[in-house]
């Protein structure tokens, strides 16, 4: 036999695509060739393939080998069909049967002593193999616990070219998935340890429960950062689907813990003020890679310090923050992240940031808006929740911490209000309030009433809102009403709504 063809995945961003490898060994000068669009780490796999059989104890057919990744149009990336092609061209030469790999995806990296190496994206490559029927896998020891997280699909791992080959053979099997490890306890910071600030301590919980984006301006030790640590902590365990989702992504950038490989906690994503745009948004050489605001997804995206970053990675949110997702267009293909984020933004008010706040700066007027110019209007506009921090007291600093709501007890309201916001859009498919289009909100039965929203529509004739910043303060009273335990928000929801929307530093 002269011709083999076994199973793999490729992934173009998180889209997962069934690839049949075809061998097909003829008479000529020997030599392999790969075709189907694969890119230089994946042309590669050729030296790495042979070196692995060689070194599995395999004899190298001494003919003309040709392998073809289908569809040949789909460009191909990375190492990950190492294992197929290795196998592929034992078939083709007759020395492995092919039954025992009938319906069976490969995936894997061989090291040139024969090992198989951990790869990304095998989580969405099993996943998207499941969509196309497929029932079965072999991966790499190291990603077998992310592969068995795929429902209804029978994983068995391997460590090396040798075993694999044996098992085909019949002469052994292959490694059960490892149990994972019990992971350590580990709590994340309590909102009990923020002193003070009520105000910024209503807008964290403003945001968790509705899910609005919030910026914090205020001196140093307001205790911005601190705040924006604790949002993770009050915000509900990701569903089962979400957590899959969330894992995918994480898995292609390569970024999975080690110790649990399912991601049940919102992630939290908080890069340096250096980060660039494709570190922000993904990019990279080759098919573009997710970036922090991806990794981001159903989770929190925190910049510290936002006024220092680049104005290009800054500008670069503004049509994610918008529709959820991320388009990265290259010469080689278009790659699509999910990017449905809560992003918190943190500034002092000024460049010299004194800890007394405004009474001790000696920044000028046209300074201070140059400073926070860096932060567009558009991005801003984005921003539902804009609080401005005043600086801690002493007798803030040291009031009993008994007195202090904990994460745990927040964190219950806001599973309550979600709770109430979901029931109430769950015909329409939205979660949160902050997922609700602004159109519906002013359509009945949703529209509130004109004595409640006579301030509102004040500022928005007069210029001091936008229309997208009218439709925020309307979400924002909706999660007012719902925190509070009452199904329609009232006057006061929405001038609560307002001041906590229009709370700019100027």
């Amino acid at each position: 036999m002269s011709y083999a063809k076994v199973l793999a995945v490729g992934l173009v961003g998180l889209a997962g695509h069934l690839v049949e490898v075809e061998a097909d060994l003829a008479a000529g000068l020997p030599g392999l060739t790969l075709t189907g669009l694969p890119d230089t780490a994946l042309s590669e796999a050729r030296d790495r393939v042979r070196a692995a059989l060689v070194n599995s104890g395999e004899s190298w057919p001494n003919r003309r080998i040709t392998v073809n990744l289908l569809p040949a149009a789909l460009p191909k990336h990375g190492s990950v069909f190492d294992l197929a092609i290795a196998v592929g061209v034992l078939a083709g030469a007759g020395e492995l049967p092919l039954a025992p790999l009938g319906g069976v995806v490969l995936l894997g990296e061989l090291g040139l002593d024969g090992t198989v190496r951990p790869v990304r994206g095998v989580l969405p490559g099993v996943l998207a193999a499941a969509r196309a029927g497929i029932t079965k896998a072999v991966v790499p020891v190291a990603n077998a616990r992310e592969a068995a997280l795929v429902p209804g699909m029978t994983v068995r791992a391997t460590d090396s070219l040798r075993r694999l080959i044996d098992f085909v053979r019949g002469a052994g099997p292959l490694l059960a998935i490892p149990p994972a490890p019990v992971p350590p306890t580990m709590d994340g910071p309590d909102l009990a340890d923020v002193v003070g600030q009520e105000l910024g301590r209503r807008g964290l919980e403003l945001a968790a429960a509705g899910g609005h984006h919030l910026s914090l301006i205020g001196p140093p030790g307001a205790g911005k950062t601190m705040l924006a640590r604790r949002l993770p902590g009050l915000l509900p365990p990701l569903s089962d689907a979400a957590a899959l989702e969330v894992t995918a992504v994480h898995s292609v950038a390569g970024a999975l813990p080690p110790d649990s490989p399912m991601i049940r906690r919102p992630p939290f994503q908080a890069p340096h003020h250096s980060a660039s745009v494709a570190a922000l948004v993904g990019g990279g050489s080759g098919l573009a890679r997710p970036g922090s605001i991806s990794l981001a997804h159903l989770g929190v995206l925190f910049l510290d310090e936002a006024p220092e970053f680049g104005v290009r990675a800054l500008e670069a949110l503004r049509q994610p923050l918008e529709s959820g997702e991320v388009i990265l267009a290259r010469a080689q293909g278009t790659a699509r992240y999910p990017a449905r984020i809560q992003l918190v933004l943190a500034a002092n008010p000024c460049p010299c940031a004194k800890p007394g706040g405004d009474a001790y700066c000696e920044c000028s007027a046209q300074v201070r808006r140059r400073y926070l110019g860096r932060l567009s209007g558009p991005l801003l506009d984005r921003v539902d929740l804009q609080v401005r921090l005043m600086p801690v007291t002493a007798a803030q600093l040291l009031q009993d911490a008994g007195s202090v709501e904990s994460s745990a007890v927040v964190a219950e309201r806001v599973a309550k209000a979600r709770a109430a916001a979901a029931a109430r859009w769950a015909e329409h498919g939205w979660q949160t309030n902050a997922e609700v289009p602004g159109q519906v909100l002013r359509r009945r039965p949703w529209r509130l009433s004109r004595l409640s929203t006579v301030e509102l529509e004040r500022h928005l004739t007069a210029g001091a809102l936008s229309a997208r910043g009218y439709d925020r303060v309307l979400r924002i009273a909706w999660t007012i009403a719902d925190l509070d335990g009452r199904t329609h928000p009232g006057g006061g929801d929405v001038t609560e709504a307002m001041s906590m929307r229009m709370g700019r530093v100027e």
